[in-house]
């Protein structure tokens, strides 16, 4: 296509990695499981998507087609260079199921059942009571759901369910939460990170908080030893600046909710150890393309495997 422009819609091996299990079962993390109150051998995270195809389209674009001036962005501190992203789902509000025929009539207005910007927000900061509500929202209504942030359920959880493992982390809990607020995550994970937190690097969108995969255009691509905890692993080409499909975006938001970002907003305080390696255990078996569409080739359907 014209000016460099490319479209993929087909069958792509499904990239995401996670042991939803363990997210899902208050943090239950395999390879830490003998430090958990209730021990139990380490093991091995569980891919639950391991085996698994997805539908896939893909979009490469020029950069002048995404920014709001139609610039091409050269200064990573110009705002101008930082976009946002999310994307919706919706169905039709009446299904009609006719069990003879086995006909399924669709019927009424569309209406929104989901939404994804930044991954695992709705898994692991809002709260189960609140998910249904969340998906149902615009991005720019997310101030309704602050305080999930500011003083997530699972940060709390941590010190409880691995006793001991992370000390620094229970003493900044000990005070009142309105006194301690993960000023933090809501840069990373609401704002966008503004200039000076981090050196020669931003992504903020302004003080709206809304939840949105932001990307610094001006910043290339890490050709040479990309690290998959992106930022966290000194690599601003990576997640939360974007997401690139091999993006360890599980152990990047586990080690920020146990506080390893903590000290953007407050360098005296020293993250515990067990922070820097936090994770769930799990990788990709399929490696990325380094072309586009860049998500691994589709497992076929007479043998594949799952965890």
């Amino acid at each position: 296509m014209e000016g460099g422009r490319k479209v993929f819609a087909g069958q792509r091996e499904e990239a995401f990695f996670v042991d939803l299990g363990a997210i899902f079962d208050l943090g239950t993390l395999r390879p830490f499981q003998n430090l958990h109150l209730i021990p139990t051998p380490a093991a091995d995270g569980v891919d639950a998507t391991k085996g698994f195809n997805v539908h896939t389209i893909a979009l490469q674009v020029p950069k002048t087609e995404l920014t709001r001036d139609d610039s091409e962005p050269t200064d990573p501190m110009n705002p101008s260079s930082v976009i946002g992203i999310w994307a919706t789902a919706s169905r039709q509000r009446a299904s009609v199921r006719e069990p003879k025929r086995g006909a399924v009539r669709l019927a009424g207005p569309w209406v929104q059942v989901s939404r994804l910007g930044m991954p695992l927000i709705n898994e692991v900061i809002i709260p189960l009571g609140n998910k249904d509500r969340w998906n149902a929202s615009e991005p720019e209504d997310d101030e309704q759901f602050l305080r999930y942030y500011l003083d997530p359920e699972l940060q709390n959880l941590l010190p409880v369910l691995y006793p001991g493992v992370f000390p620094n982390l229970a003493a900044l809990l000990g005070a009142p939460p309105a006194s301690r607020p993960r000023n933090d995550l809501l840069a990373i994970l609401l704002t966008g990170i503004p200039a000076g937190l981090i050196p020669e690097f931003q992504n903020f969108t302004g003080s709206t908080p809304a939840d949105m995969l932001r990307l610094n255009l001006a910043i290339p691509p890490t050709t040479v030893d990309p690290s998959p905890l992106g930022i966290l692993g000194d690599d601003l080409g990576g997640f939360p600046n974007g997401r690139r499909v091999f993006d360890d975006v599980v152990a990047i938001e586990l080690r920020a909710i146990a506080g390893l970002t903590y000290p953007l907003i407050d360098p005296t305080f020293t993250p515990d150890s067990a922070a820097a390696v936090l994770a769930d255990g799990t990788a990709n078996d399929v490696p990325p393309l380094r072309d586009f569409p860049y998500i691994g080739h589709p497992h076929e359907g007479y043998e594949h495997e799952h965890d």
